[in-house]
């Protein structure tokens, strides 16, 4: 099949599924695996040039609805008259129902039952787990410094979160983004602060700032993790990697050591 993916999210659903050879084009962001980063570009997710889609005559669309904006893209798809899936997972779940829907769609469907279901034995393993630890941290998770968005209850991170033996100190607000002020987080005494900022390079975050804002001495040194958002940000498989690494950290002694993504994929 030719395959385009208009989000990075696809792009590595696509990955998990071993069809990356398919993909004929991809967005802007779409940075993994290595093999994409020949393929022709189509523009940011929320600017795809729906002309230079058409031209690669794709067989199948992998479109989402998971960044506001890309409603942009369905209507521009509609106009153009071609057709589309769309993606649109909020929750570990979804991504484990996402895989199963692409093998449907690129008669793998055996394959990607096969790997939804490592997915969910992996969940159940790190829940089990969880379940069994009775004191549990207030996790801070930053997604943006200024002004300050966090992941709220409907979040797949809020669910990370609590497979990783901890809580979501925004799982109260029932939204999947949380615009706050350091006030707010300072008043809920988080026990560990995760930065993963939307976009930027593990290398360009700096917790400096954080340490900056008035009130950090109220934390009592609180621990910042600099992790990396695309193990955090995006609705895709690899946040499955990124529960295995948070995991490893805030309970070392609980949880399976964290080795490597690539070892994850093969396992």
């Amino acid at each position: 099949m030719r395959i385009v993916s208009l989000c990075p999210s696809n792009t590595e659903l696509c990955a998990f599924l071993g069809i990356t050879d398919q993909l004929v084009g991809v967005d802007d962001f779409s940075d993994w695996p290595e093999q994409i980063h020949t393929l022709p570009r189509l523009g940011p997710d929320l600017s795809i040039d729906m002309n230079k889609v058409a031209d690669l005559n794709p067989d199948l669309i992998l479109a989402s609805l998971s960044v506001p904006g890309m409603e942009k893209n369905i209507e521009a798809l509609d106009r153009l008259g071609l057709s589309y899936t769309v993606l649109n997972p909020n929750s570990l779940d979804d991504i484990c129902n996402d895989i199963v829907t692409l093998g449907e769609l690129t008669n793998k469907r055996e394959e990607a039952t096969t790997l939804s279901q490592r997915f969910r034995n992996v969940l159940k393993e790190y829940k089990d787990i969880s379940d069994s630890i009775e004191s549990k941290p207030e996790i801070y998770w930053e997604w943006w410094p200024k002004p300050i968005f966090t992941p709220g209850q409907t979040n797949w991170l809020t669910e990370i979160s609590e497979l990783a033996g901890a809580r979501n100190c925004f799982r109260d607000v029932e939204l999947a983004s949380v615009q706050t002020d350091w006030n707010d987080v300072v008043n809920r005494k988080p026990d560990h602060i995760c930065l993963a900022w939307v976009g930027v390079r593990k290398n360009k975050v700096n917790p400096a700032i954080v340490k900056k804002r008035e009130g950090w001495e109220k934390l009592n040194d609180c621990p910042i993790h600099v992790l990396e958002e695309w193990l955090y940000c995006r609705p895709s498989p690899r946040l499955l990697t990124g529960l295995i690494k948070l995991a490893s950290i805030l309970h070392p002694d609980r949880y399976p050591a964290y080795k490597s993504e690539e070892s994850l994929l093969q396992s």
